[in-house]
């Protein structure tokens, strides 16, 4: 790769997203460009647009995405980083469109988890990752789920880490809750 001035990671807090975004690390301080970890948030069971971004579930939303990232961000670096060259950010949107609108400069290289691999999931899950690769104006580097996570689906706790839905009364419900 050539001319790398922005490396721009989806960023939800999965395995694969995690996996991706120490990649983009990787490749970020190879080519001293500026690392982007995105996450983007909708509020839940509402089409976008119908809730202000101002309406108490809007905010919660907002906030719970911050907190998501932020968790991210410690769980690869231990930490917060406090380097210019990483700026992480939060935006409102289906995930797919938000990184590949911000993906919008030619030097731009956008770094998203590959999803799962089985053939169901990849017809279920892979909604991101699919979009960005069919969509984005800039080069697209889906990075494979760790060893670890591959080995979880069929693990006797897999349902464990099976996604589910989010509805308005669970987000106000954990926003109030205390952090553990």
């Amino acid at each position: 790769m050539f001319g790398i001035g922005r490396l721009i990671v989806g960023t939800s807090g999965s395995p694969g997203s995690l996996r991706a975004l120490r990649y983009g690390e990787v490749l970020a301080r190879a080519h001293d460009a500026v690392l982007i970890p995105v996450i983007a948030w909708e509020v839940p069971g509402e089409s976008r647009g119908r809730i202000q971004p101002a309406s108490e579930l809007g905010r919660a939303c907002r906030d719970l995405a911050c907190q998501r990232l932020r968790d991210a961000l410690v769980a690869v670096w231990g930490e917060v980083p406090d380097d210019p060259r990483v700026q992480p950010h939060v935006a409102r949107g289906p995930a797919g469109w938000v990184l590949v609108n911000l993906a919008c400069r030619p030097d731009d290289v956008l770094v998203v988890g590959a999803g799962r691999r089985s053939a169901l999931a990849r017809l279920a899950f892979s909604k991101v990752s699919g979009y960005c690769v069919a969509h984005a104006q800039c080069p697209v580097m889906a990075v494979p789920p760790p060893a670890l996570a591959r080995e979880l689906r069929h693990g006797r706790l897999a349902w464990a880490f099976w996604r589910r839905s989010l509805t308005p009364d669970q987000v106000l419900h954990d926003r109030d809750r205390p952090a553990a």
